[in-house]
């Protein structure tokens, strides 16, 4: 590769050789958009996961991963003459200037949430455009996304028509209603597998709520619950090592004392 390049055009051009059908890499040549878009969802995870270490070589070395595979759909794209690395750039660049009058063009938005709503504004009217303006407010939102990520999509876009509660103590009190059902419905039949997914998915569907009204992403707010809980058996692992007592044979009683240890390590 020539220094001329920028940086953009080395990646752009490494990626052009590595799909050589005669001196490419082999398995690079023989990836398809279905066999890299696994790898696109891990990256973002990736980048997800080092923004959360605060690392920044970890940050920049994650988002480099993450644009490779950007480069390799439009690669592969351009192999088949559909659209090109440039399209893309072009087509978000469009696409931002367009979602923000209020920078580019004559535009007002003074808060966050003329933002917002200028912004789903804009999208109606892309989704007019495009032959699609009959369509629900609920369409568009990617049914592959997590759960939790899709349920706050879907909650936020009933919200802002007005579908929603008045304040947070009223989803709090649903999720006590739907906790409730949950264990009647334990307690009539726990056999009934459908039954008890149906009253846990409401569940999980309020809690995204819940998390909406409060302002928090509930996606990020269960991945730091995990990682919670990781750290704090990590504690109870390294402990009852040390004690030499097999985890097996621990027992409830003894990994909730040191539970509560681990808890108490935190806040010092």
């Amino acid at each position: 590769m020539t220094s001329s390049l920028s940086s953009m055009e080395q990646l752009l051009s490494i990626m052009q050789a590595l799909r050589d059908p005669e001196t490419g890499c082999p398995w690079d040549i023989k990836q398809d958009f279905s066999t890299i878009a696994p790898y696109t969802i891990e990256e973002a995870y990736e980048v997800n996961e080092a923004i959360a270490t605060g690392d920044m070589d970890k940050i920049c070395d994650e988002l480099g991963d993450l644009l490779l595979q950007v480069v390799f759909h439009a690669q592969i794209a351009a192999e088949q003459n559909s659209f090109t690395f440039a399209d893309v750039a072009q087509g978000i660049s469009d696409k931002m200037i367009r979602r923000h009058p209020h920078v580019f063009s004559d535009g007002t938005a003074r808060t966050d949430g003329e933002v917002r709503k200028n912004w789903e504004q804009i999208k109606k009217e892309e989704r007019a455009q495009e032959g699609d303006g009959a369509a629900s407010l609920l369409s568009g939102i990617a049914v592959t996304l997590p759960a939790m990520v899709r349920a706050s999509k879907l909650q936020k876009r009933a919200a802002n028509v007005g579908f929603d509660w008045p304040k947070l103590e009223a989803v709090v009190e649903k999720l006590h209603e739907e906790t409730g059902e949950l264990l009647a419905q334990w307690q009539e039949d726990k056999t009934d597998k459908n039954r008890l997914k149906e009253e846990i998915g409401d569940i999980l569907f309020v809690a995204a709520n819940l998390a909406r009204k409060a302002g928090v992403d509930p996606e990020t707010a269960l991945i730091e619950t995990n990682r919670k809980f990781e750290r704090r058996f990590h504690y109870i692992e390294n402990a009852l090592a040390e004690q030499n007592i097999p985890i097996e044979e621990a027992g409830l009683e003894k990994m909730d004392s040191l539970w509560d240890a681990a808890k108490k390590e935190e806040k010092k």
